[in-house]
């Protein structure tokens, strides 16, 4: 087997000079390169059954969740989130959530939420 290549004082040089301040900054602004396209994918970017899974933490069974879900993926609102959805409507009719997503699996009433979010 080939020896590794050693390099680590040679890369660690710039390091060196740093307190521990200044090498804690240095380490976030890493950190933030690492996890700023990842946020920026989450927040922009959501799948169906991530949002099943919202529904499911809302109250809803795995059928209610699936029915829902495809219903809001028929009328482009999944990219608004499917709890916020929910949510919405849950808040402009003054029901309850579960009430609001089951009353949602009716087209006329996903239709209106699609007025919502134009």
């Amino acid at each position: 087997m080939k020896p590794r290549n050693d390099d680590f004082n040679a890369r660690s040089m710039h390091l060196k000079k740093m307190s521990d301040q200044e090498l804690k900054a240095y380490f976030e602004k890493l950190t933030d390169q690492i996890i700023d396209p990842m946020l920026e994918l989450a927040y922009n970017h959501t799948t169906p059954a991530i949002e099943r899974s919202v529904l499911m933490r809302m109250g809803f069974s795995s059928l209610e969740a699936k029915a829902l879900t495809e219903k809001m993926m028929e009328h482009h609102l999944l990219a608004h989130g499917a709890g916020h959805v929910v949510m919405r409507y849950a808040q402009q009719k003054k029901c309850p959530i579960r009430d609001a997503g089951l009353r949602l699996m009716d087209t006329s009433e996903m239709m209106s939420m699609v007025e919502v979010f134009k």
